[in-house]
């Protein structure tokens, strides 16, 4: 580390190559904390875990007794004594929102985020078909939506400035999108032949939403038009990453220079002619003056809805989770074929990345993560969770603690490095210096 730090100080070392190089070494460190514990009161198992996207400081959790709470996770409501003489640090609740609540679910809660800007808000789903808004101050439903089905996921876009937006992904074949400024539902997206396990907002665009469902489809949604816009097809591939934008920005310079110095003459190609129809209106034509635009007429008959394109399929089974990187380039997804699987969302196209086994559950959805670079993703795997490099694939580091099946992760960059995870037993653990979320009991995992 002492070394890395002076190549830094010395200018050897970019800043981001830099900061890539610590946290990798602090993901790698993790263990099992002794010092922090998260004192959970769900008597069932924990499906949705969010640090909250402003402070970085409130965990929200839901469980399968219908149950939300929330925990500071920075400051302890209480200390007691551990072994040789050390402090462990508990983390109460400091709300729950339970089946005694005169608004509370009924069934399992399925899904509990937070409303991006605000920790004033936020929103839970449930199996009771039933999704609710919550204040977290006086702990009362603002607002609720009846859905025709089971709710299995729900997400609010972070990057959103003129809606109010949930999306909702149930058993019906319908994702619908629940509008908290008017009290109803504002659109209701059509395609899937299924039920929708998760659903997932774009990092780059307010209004371009992802959706996985049981039918193995992963469809791309303007929610300003009709229909999607996108069908993942797993045989539609291209070989590895694509090149940073600076680096064809380069190659596009030499080639035109090259061009150049042979004397063509870019701007001096005669214009083809243009067909003129009976109406007197030209047919446009591709940048090679060739043929018509087919991109043009595609684009305006939505391809994903095309009866040769609408039945592509990204994973043989359910998609049961999905991920975009932060930089909104790439979509991580997992099926309950146990297949993980990195496409680019410019082209469409599976890169091929072959990650390591690893058994998925294949009945419920799962919560991935990706680090702050998106170098790393976490990937409940049964008992574990797992830290796969995005790139090549292979297995990072393997964290282990709970004795239960991992359902959902979660990573937060407010604290360096922490990491939560839970089960279906009623516990929360942590990995401090990243704040990882995974779904099991909660466990605490400290670096060393």
């Amino acid at each position: 580390m002492w070394r890395e730090i002076r190549d830094r100080e010395a200018g050897k070392t970019r800043p981001n190559s830099f900061k890539n190089r610590v946290s990798s070494s602090r993901i790698s460190n993790l263990q099992l904390s002794n010092y922090k514990d998260v004192v959970s009161p769900h008597r069932g198992s924990i499906n949705s875990l969010q640090v909250d996207l402003t402070e970085g400081r409130y965990l929200l959790s839901g469980a399968s007794d219908a149950s939300a709470s929330v925990f500071d996770i920075q400051h302890a409501t209480d200390f007691e004594g551990g072994g040789e003489g050390a402090l462990i640090a508990k983390h109460k609740s400091l709300i729950t929102i339970d089946k005694q609540h005169q608004n509370g679910h009924k069934f399992s809660i399925s899904s509990a985020i937070w409303y991006p800007i605000d920790t004033g808000l936020f929103v839970t789903g449930s199996y009771d078909h039933y999704i609710k808004v919550w204040d977290t101050n006086s702990t009362q439903m603002v607002i609720n939506f009846k859905l025709p089905g089971k709710v299995y996921r729900t997400a609010m876009s972070p990057l959103a400035t003129s809606h109010m937006l949930i999306a909702a992904g149930t058993e019906d074949v319908q994702v619908r999108l629940c509008d908290i400024a008017s009290g109803a539902f504002a659109h209701t997206l059509s395609g899937h032949r299924d039920g929708v396990m998760t659903v997932e907002w774009s990092t780059s665009s307010e209004w371009v939403l992802v959706t996985g469902g049981c039918d193995g489809a992963i469809r791309f949604w303007d929610i300003r038009r009709a229909g999607c816009f996108l069908v993942l097809d797993q045989s539609q591939s291209q070989l590895g990453r694509r090149p940073p934008v600076l680096a064809r920005s380069a190659v596009s310079k030499v080639s035109t220079s090259k061009a150049l110095s042979k004397g063509q003459n870019l701007l001096g190609k005669p214009r083809m002619p243009q067909k003129k129809s009976g109406g007197g209106n030209g047919i446009k034509h591709s940048p090679l003056g060739q043929v018509p635009a087919k991109g043009y007429l595609k684009q305006r008959l939505h391809p994903g809805m095309l009866s040769s394109q609408d039945r592509a399929t990204a994973h043989y089974g359910a998609v049961t989770g999905l991920k975009i990187t932060e930089d909104g380039m790439y979509l991580l997804s997992a099926g309950s074929d146990s297949r993980i699987r990195l496409w680019d969302v410019e082209s469409g196209r599976n890169t091929l990345v072959n990650f390591e086994t690893a058994r998925l559950q294949t009945s419920k959805p799962i919560q991935l993560a990706t680090a702050q670079d998106s170098n790393l993703v976490f990937v409940p795997c049964m008992t574990s969770v797992k830290a796969f490099d995005v790139w090549s694939g292979k297995t990072y580091v393997t964290f282990r603690g709970h004795y239960e099946y991992v359902n959902c992760c979660w990573f937060s960059s407010q604290d360096q490095v922490s990491s939560y995870s839970c089960t279906f037993s009623q516990g929360f653990s942590s990995y401090h210096f990243i704040s990882l979320i995974i779904m099991l009991p909660v466990r605490f995992f400290m670096q060393s």
